[in-house]
């Protein structure tokens, strides 16, 4: 459904001759002959334009419909139809909010052209509108991969996105890179488009990060008086992403009470604003990730079973960094080169041999992101020509990985001290972790790793209350 015109003109012939032409343009379509309770029937059906006759052979005139529209503040469009083809009625008729007019006679393409026109240029005001207000600055990395298990998903996720799947869910932890995923999957969606590709719609919604009252208003839109601070009526993100792409990221984390209305929109690509009583339809491609385990969610009834098993039915996980360590290479270096550039740091030439081997060992608790803000901090500190061991940040820390991740032990058993200094029981403990971790728990091969006693470890654990 290309969208909604609401057709007036006291003319029946016209409007009905208009509005088959438009449904074979693919858009739905309202007409009515007087200016009867028209206000109300554009509050309650929401369309996207309204074809506007000026003359209506009665009391009001299209103009003071059109004043009523606009001091409404009604979200649409309005396009007047005119008799007069003089420039006062054009101007008059545009001074009060038209978006155009059209004279009559007129040629049925010349009307379909500039309902196009007026709606592809109020998307696209929305979607400027929206990303000004929301989106946080982007940088657009590519899919780096060397590792067989992320060169597979690629694969899959591009024939997912030729086939034109409209569900689609992307799994695996924090900083793995889903967001970047979702982003080329909506390319290659529409990578046959040309040019126009560019423009069609992504939208991205941090499910964490809306409060709790405004988000089924930011999600679906709501209608004029829905709540107290509604003074206007407005399109809520699956609108804006008609046509395009939906991003619903974090979605593990929604609440109960959403998770049916979501289910709603995915099954049926309708959406019902706040306060409004008619269904919306939505062409949009909807692209969930999570970093949560939906499975458990859905056994401590936190998620929708039903719910689940509609995004689950074309899935993709990206594994941690740490199991797909043959790609930690080829990201340091296209990071090294992309923020080189950004930088105008153009004396680095890389990494000393030492320094990607601590790259390739570290475990990266916070995976492609971390690895990502790590190269940045070096390449923007460092004024060499490569990039060395101590270079590197001794205090990165993260859930499941060392806070220590470069000190381990060389020939000449040398750890290098940052300038900033740091805490030697913090290293202490560090490295006790980590020789745990690597003995499976077992304290006497942890004992035996770091050269003390078991008794001396026993102690330690005891002291960092490491259990």
């Amino acid at each position: 459904m290309k969208g909604r015109i609401f057709l007036l003109d006291d003319d029946e012939l016209i409007i009905t001759m208009l509005s088959r032409a438009l449904r074979n343009e693919g858009f739905e379509t309202q007409v009515q002959t007087s200016g009867q309770d028209v206000i109300d029937k554009i509050e309650t059906w929401h369309p996207d334009l309204v074809l506007l006759d000026i003359q209506l052979g009665e009391d009001r005139t299209g103009l003071d419909i059109l004043n009523e529209i606009k001091k409404d503040e009604l979200d649409t469009q309005v396009v007047m139809l005119t008799g007069d083809d003089t420039a006062e009625t054009a101007i008059r008729a545009m001074k009060r909010g038209a978006a155009d007019y059209l004279t009559k006679p007129f040629n049925v393409n010349e009307v379909i052209m500039v309902i196009k026109g007026v709606l592809e240029k109020s998307k696209l005001k929305d979607e400027v509108r929206y990303l000004r207000k929301t989106r946080q600055s982007y940088d657009h990395h590519e899919m780096v991969a060397e590792s067989p298990a992320v060169k597979k998903i690629i694969e899959h996720a591009k024939k997912i996105a030729t086939a034109g799947v409209p569900t689609i869910l992307i799994t695996g932890e924090s900083g793995t890179g889903k967001e970047v995923l979702a982003r080329y999957i909506h390319h290659w969606m529409h990578l046959g488009e040309g040019e126009a590709a560019e423009d069609i719609p992504f939208i991205e919604v941090n499910c964490t990060a809306l409060p709790d009252n405004l988000i089924e208003s930011e999600l679906f839109g709501h209608t004029k008086g829905a709540f107290t601070d509604a003074k206007t009526e407005k399109k809520g993100m699956f609108q804006l992403a008609d046509g395009g792409t939906i991003l619903l990221d974090e979605i593990g984390d929604i609440r109960a009470d959403l998770q049916s209305k979501f289910l709603r929109v995915i099954e049926n690509r309708n959406v019902r604003r706040l306060g409004g009583k008619v269904d919306l339809p939505v062409e949009v491609t909807v692209i969930a990730t999570t970093n949560k385990d939906l499975n458990e969610a859905v056994a401590n009834k936190e998620f929708r079973e039903d719910l689940f098993f509609r995004l689950n039915t074309f899935a993709l996980h990206l594994p941690p960094l740490r199991d797909r360590r043959e790609d930690i290479p080829q990201l340091a270096k296209y990071f090294h080169d992309f923020f080189r550039q950004k930088y105008a740091k153009k004396s680095l030439n890389g990494f000393t041999a030492e320094a990607e081997k601590w790259l390739f060992d570290y475990n990266w608790p916070g995976n492609i992101r971390e690895l990502k803000n790590v190269i940045e901090r070096c390449v923007v500190l460092e004024n060499n020509d490569l990039i060395s061991p101590e270079h590197l940040p001794l205090d990165l820390s993260g859930s499941g990985g060392s806070t220590l991740p470069f000190v381990e032990r060389r020939q000449n058993a040398r750890l290098i001290l940052p300038e900033k200094g740091i805490s030697l029981d913090e290293v202490e403990k560090d490295l006790i972790k980590q020789a745990l971790e690597r003995a499976g728990n077992n304290q006497t091969k942890a004992a035996k790793l770091l050269n003390i006693s078991y008794d001396s470890l026993r102690y330690q654990v005891k002291k960092f209350d490491l259990k």
